[in-house]
């Protein structure tokens, strides 16, 4: 359930030029010069390339912080580590985890029952299966897809909160890399807050969070790649402040089958354990929890159009949403109307049907 997005939409971030009007007046407060001083670094992390930018005096002691707390939960998260956490569950069966790992693995088994398994942590049998795990890919048996299946389900995973305690059932292995970034991204927006930032925006590989909103006052803008497109095309362009903007889409992690000439997808429905074969292209996600918009981009991507947009009006409380279907027409959710602007035409998803 790994999201990829390109570098170059890393860079087109905080757009400019766009032709529409912003949505309501927003205050401009007078920055100082030092409000307006800018750094940013890169990091090597999770997969992916990482990108951090803080701004105000505090700005490089936030961003020094930030890199190791990245460093460290890669450490901590990471299936290739070997003495990660998730490595050694999966090693042990068994393990008491840190409160970190913990807190990740407790909102897991919650969007698990709220997606009616959409979301599931155990699909990583499913993903070694196809090789997407190593890129030796491989288009399984209705065999060696039926026995994996039987390890698939985190219903069967026995989890205290209490004592942090998780065990696997027989032949079952985890991966948190469907929601691991969108608490990293958290975690980073706790990083800068303590070191007194007010103002900031990272990119964990595409998943986008920001904190405040520009020093002047202005809305972060946040560009939404097409899917499909070169790199650097944009879609959409969505204003935020104090929020994750998550993108899943299975347009950038896939292989085509040289015996059939069939393309394959990274994104694995664990119901079926195919790759996911929907009328949605991407689904980003708008939301001030990064680690709930992690986790919903993915499940909603499976779920498909209909199904994603009801569980919507379900928990409109909670996020709001830009999906691109498979004839790339935009849906926004109702909570969005006037802060998404594309060169293509946009439908409004209302609360009633």
């Amino acid at each position: 359930m790994k999201k990829r997005l390109s570098l170059l939409l890393v860079m087109a971030l905080l757009l400019t030029g766009c032709s529409a009007g912003k949505p309501v007046e927003r205050p401009k407060p007078q920055p100082t010069a030092e409000d307006l001083e800018k750094s940013s670094v890169y990091v090597e992390s999770m997969d992916t390339f990482m990108t951090l930018t803080a701004y105000g005096t505090a700005r490089e002691a936030a961003l020094e912080e930030a890199e190791k707390e990245i460093l460290r939960l890669n450490d901590l998260l990471s299936v290739g580590v070997e003495t990660s956490e998730i490595s050694q569950v999966n090693e042990k069966g068994s393990l008491t985890l840190s409160q970190d790992t913990a807190a990740m693995v407790e909102k897991s088994l919650e969007l698990y029952q709220e997606t009616d398994g959409a979301f599931d942590i155990t699909v990583y049998p499913l993903m070694e299966l196809w090789g997407f795990t190593t890129e030796n890919y491989h288009v399984p048996t209705e065999r060696e897809l039926s026995d994996t299946l039987t390890k698939v389900g985190a219903d069967r995973l026995s989890f205290d909160a209490a004592a942090r305690t998780l065990t696997l059932d027989e032949g079952q292995a985890i991966d948190l890399g469907g929601i691991a970034k969108g608490f990293t991204s958290q975690r980073v927006m706790e990083e800068f807050q303590a070191a007194g930032v007010t103002s900031g925006i990272i990119s964990l590989g595409g998943n986008v969070h920001c904190l405040g909103t520009k020093p002047d006052g202005s809305y972060y803008r946040v560009g939404i790649q097409k899917p499909g497109a070169v790199e650097g095309g944009i879609a959409a362009v969505v204003e935020v402040a104090d929020a994750a903007v998550i993108t899943s889409g299975g347009y950038e992690r896939f292989f085509v089958d040289e015996e059939s000439g069939l393309t394959y997808q990274h994104i694995v429905d664990p119901a079926t354990g195919y790759p996911v074969d929907g009328d949605l292209l991407s689904v980003s996600i708008v939301s001030q929890d990064g680690m709930l918009a992690d986790g919903l981009s993915t499940s909603l991507y499976i779920m498909g159009l209909e199904h994603a947009a009801d569980y919507w009006r379900s928990h409109h409380d909670q996020f709001q949403a830009i999906f691109i279907d498979s004839n790339q027409k935009i849906y926004v959710t109702e909570g969005l109307k006037g802060m998404v602007t594309s060169d293509s035409d946009i439908t409004v998803l209302s609360l009633s049907k």
